[in-house]
C-alpha cells in the first residue's frame, strides 16, 4: 500500500507569537491577552466557547461581531478537565497543530517531537483555509511520516474535530472550495486517500489544554 503523503524540509521554531481570546460563552465574555485568564472564565462553564486570535483587533471585532463566521473553528469544551482527570501526555509522541487568520484565512500546519521539541514537518501557508482543515492534514501527515519511519507512537492534537475526521477518513469541513484554495483541496483528497489505502497503529489522542497548558506545537494563532 502507498504510504507517501507530503514531507516537509526541517525548519527552526520561530518564538511565540502574543495571542488574545474572545470568550463568548463563559462566566464572565469578553477579549483576554493570556490563557490563563481566558481558562479561568470557561474552566467548569458547561458549554463554553471560545477561540484565539493573532491579534486585539481581530478578536475585539469578533467578540462584537459574535458567534456568525466562526463556528467551523471554535473550541468547544463542556466541562474542561483537570491533570487529576486525564494524566499527563505520552513523553513519546508526535504533537500537532494548525494556524489560521480568520475563516477562511492563510493556514498552515507543523508537527514536533514532545520529546525534545523537534520540528519534523512544517507546511504552508496556504490560502484560504481553516484551523480544522489545518489539523486534519497535519494528523494525517504525521501518521504517514510515522509509517515512513516506521514509527508506532501516539500523535496527540488538540482538534476533537480533526480527530473525529480522521477517525472517519473523511474531512467534513464547511470550507467552499475555490480557485485560490485549489491546493488545499488537493491535499485533503491525497490525505484521505491516503487513509483509504493505509493501516497504522498509532493511537490518535486529544491534547487537553487546560490540563497541560498550551499545545507545544502551536504557531501562537489559531
Amino acid at each position: 500500500m502507498q504510504n507517501n503523503f507530503v514531507f516537509a524540509k526541517l525548519v527552526p521554531i520561530m518564538a511565540k507569537e502574543q495571542k488574545y481570546y474572545v470568550v463568548w460563552k463563559g462566566n464572565q465574555p469578553g477579549v483576554y491577552d493570556n490563557w490563563d485568564d481566558c481558562k479561568k472564565q470557561i474552566h467548569g462553564f458547561t458549554g463554553a466557547l471560545y477561540r484565539s486570535f493573532k491579534t486585539k483587533d481581530a478578536a475585539e471585532t469578533a467578540f462584537h461581531k459574535g458567534l456568525s463566521g466562526y463556528n467551523d473553528d471554535l473550541i468547544k469544551e463542556s466541562t474542561l478537565p483537570n491533570k487529576k482527570d486525564v494524566g499527563t501526555p505520552i513523553h513519546d509522541s508526535i504533537v500537532v497543530d494548525a494556524a489560521c487568520s480568520g475563516v477562511p484565512g492563510p493556514m498552515e500546519y507543523q508537527g514536533i517531537f514532545y520529546k525534545t521539541n523537534k520540528l519534523i514537518f512544517k507546511q504552508g501557508p496556504f490560502t484560504d483555509g481553516t484551523n480544522n482543515v489545518g489539523e486534519f492534514l497535519a494528523i494525517v501527515h504525521a501518521l504517514a511520516y510515522c509509517k515512513n519511519k516506521n514509527l508506532t507512537i501516539p500523535v496527540y492534537s488538540d482538534s476533537r474535530n480533526a480527530i473525529l475526521w480522521v477517525k472517519g477518513k473523511k474531512a467534513k469541513t464547511k470550507l467552499e472550495r475555490t480557485a485560490k484554495n485549489e491546493k488545499i483541496f488537493d491535499l485533503i483528497e491525497r490525505a484521505e486517500q491516503w487513509l483509504q489505502q493505509n493501516n497504522y497503529p498509532n493511537k490518535i489522542l486529544k491534547w487537553e489544554t487546560a490540563a497541560w497548558g498550551e499545545n507545544p506545537a502551536d504557531f501562537g494563532r489559531k
